[in-house]
């Protein structure tokens, strides 16, 4: 019994290991999570309104019902809480984003003093 205690406690670290290297590995990537937002839609309580990707791929859209066209301003914003189809606490600068960095990053950002 001792035996596979001993089993069971070493497979156990071996898969809590790979997955801690997993999540360092996949948190230093180039790219920060971005999402598509209208920056004309900006609500104080909920954040910038998520339009569709195929938006930011041209900076502009026009959308509206019944002959009536609104244009949208149309952009990138990074590493943001989604909650209920808005955005908020991001960032519209990439190169920001990446420097945030993550575990296991050695940022290059910069610090006070």
């Amino acid at each position: 019994m001792a035996e596979s205690r001993r089993r069971l406690r070493s497979s156990t670290v071996v898969l809590g290991g790979m997955g801690v290297l997993a999540a360092a590995l996949t948190s230093c990537g180039s790219d920060p999570d971005r999402r598509c937002v209208d920056r004309d839609s900006y609500d104080y309580l909920n954040g910038y309104k998520v339009v569709s990707d195929k938006n930011c791929k041209s900076g502009t859209s026009t959308s509206g019902s019944l002959g009536k066209s609104r244009s949208t301003r149309a952009d990138w914003y990074y590493d943001s809480d989604v909650s209920n189809g808005y955005a908020d606490y991001g960032t519209f600068s990439r190169s920001e984003a990446v420097d945030r960095g993550g575990f296991g990053c050695s940022g290059s950002g910069s610090s006070g003093g």
